[in-house]
């Protein structure tokens, strides 16, 4: 269902959901690589956005975790990951994010139906059909979308992070609280 909750029997009740994990390229960023070189260094970027930064600052303190779960390694994702505070960061070389995601949960004590996932391709189908709140971002491709209970309006890398976040939080009736805590912690004297 595009950009609205399904009916609370199709849907997990949020408030058993205890990581927020998603897909990085496609999701966090709009799918683009710029790559070069400076002399003999290989240069990679990659675009996020900065809402979707926010969106993720304003799960802090509602007792879920973070973690992003890509299938390419990159040093832009190490780097915006470490921006955003992110301790939980998994990059695989062989797309197979299962056995990495499965680590984390028995380290976190965690159990599938206890996730909302966030993809957009092939390679998030696998973890889609574990999770217990599988979500899409508008540009994802029809085979993920089919298995998502909560497709955003919002493309990937263009604000579908903070609206999936945003979702999450209203869902759990704590999207007032995230934003009041963001601000108090911003207008707080050092």
């Amino acid at each position: 269902m595009s950009g609205a909750p399904l009916e609370s029997s199709q849907m997990p009740d949020a408030r058993t959901l205890r990581l927020f994990a998603l897909d990085v390229d496609g999701v966090l960023t709009d799918n683009g690589l710029y790559l070069g070189s400076v002399g003999d260094q290989r240069v990679e970027l990659k675009r996020f956005d900065i809402q979707d930064g926010l969106g993720l600052a304003l799960l802090r303190g509602t007792g879920i975790e973070l973690a992003l779960v890509s299938a390419r390694p990159s040093e832009a994702t190490t780097l915006r990951a470490a921006e955003l505070r992110l301790s939980h960061v998994l990059q695989v070389t062989d797309d197979r994010k299962i056995p990495a995601l499965q680590g984390l949960l028995d380290e976190l004590g965690i159990d599938w139906a206890e996730v909302a996932f966030l993809g957009d391709d092939l390679a998030d189908i696998p973890v889609l059909k574990k999770v217990g709140l599988p979500m899409a971002v508008e540009n994802a491709i029809p085979e993920v979308k089919a298995l998502a209970r909560y497709v955003t309006r919002a493309p990937g890398g263009h604000g579908a992070v903070r609206e999936a976040v945003e979702h999450l939080l209203r869902e759990r009736g704590e999207y007032a609280a995230a934003v009041s805590r963001y601000l108090a912690d911003r207008e707080a004297m050092p």
